[in-house]
């Protein structure tokens, strides 16, 4: 005769604990959104007003921290990208998603990391990434096919386009944060056949307001 095993129903957190929780969750939410995804446990507890413990105790796993706050940013990204997929003029729902992937990133340094973070640490955020790369293809090669795109582009030439934009990104947060999109522009004139019907309403950069490179202290993996 079988018996059941003996299995002890897991316990629902405090109010105590589901608020350190929610601090926690907050805390860090903002800091990576800020800095990157280089923000340590104990710069999230100073945020959240909790101990290091405290947060140790509710995410053990820091890759688990991440994976709760990035699992819907990444939905909401691919979700973007369908709704893209919707749209009947296709250059248009190319440069769309194009600049809505753009203001996620420039809003969110966290984002933005993970995005071009080839490491496959978090291999459940990077399945959802994955998905991510055909869709992002199709748009391109429905664009290509409706001939709004130039014949010598590539899907291939998409993850150098992320790379660019994390780039200026990166390199104008904290002197004009729309900057990105002069140069979103510019990359669009490149991929388009009628490079003449898209504006630049972005005005250039003062040449030395600009950082060229990382700055000091950065955590960013572009």
């Amino acid at each position: 005769m079988s018996t059941s095993p003996d299995i002890t129903p897991s316990r629902p957190l405090r109010s105590d604990a589901v608020r350190n929780r929610r601090r926690v969750l907050e805390a860090a939410r903002e800091l990576f959104a800020e800095r990157g995804l280089g923000v340590t446990l104990i710069e999230i507890a100073q945020r959240a007003g909790v101990g290091v413990g405290t947060v140790h105790r509710r995410f053990p796993d820091r890759a688990e921290l991440l994976e709760d706050l990035f699992d819907g940013r990444l939905d909401e990204l691919a979700e973007l990208a369908h709704t893209a997929l919707a749209d009947r003029d296709p250059w248009h729902g190319l440069v769309w998603f194009l600049e809505q992937s753009a203001e996620m990133q420039a809003a969110d340094r966290g984002l933005m990391e993970l995005l071009n973070d080839a490491s496959g640490e978090l291999a459940h955020l990077c399945c959802i990434r994955a998905k991510l790369d055909p869709t992002s293809a199709e748009l391109l090669q429905r664009a290509k096919d409706a001939g709004q795109v130039r014949d010598d582009v590539s899907t291939d030439d998409l993850p150098m386009i992320q790379a660019i934009m994390c780039t200026v990104i990166g390199a104008s947060r904290d002197v004009d944060p729309n900057l990105w999109r002069r140069y979103l522009a510019l990359l669009a004139r490149g991929l388009s056949a009628r490079p003449e019907l898209i504006k630049l309403d972005h005005a250039p950069p003062e040449l030395d307001a600009v950082g060229t490179g990382p700055r000091s202290g950065s955590t960013s993996t572009c």
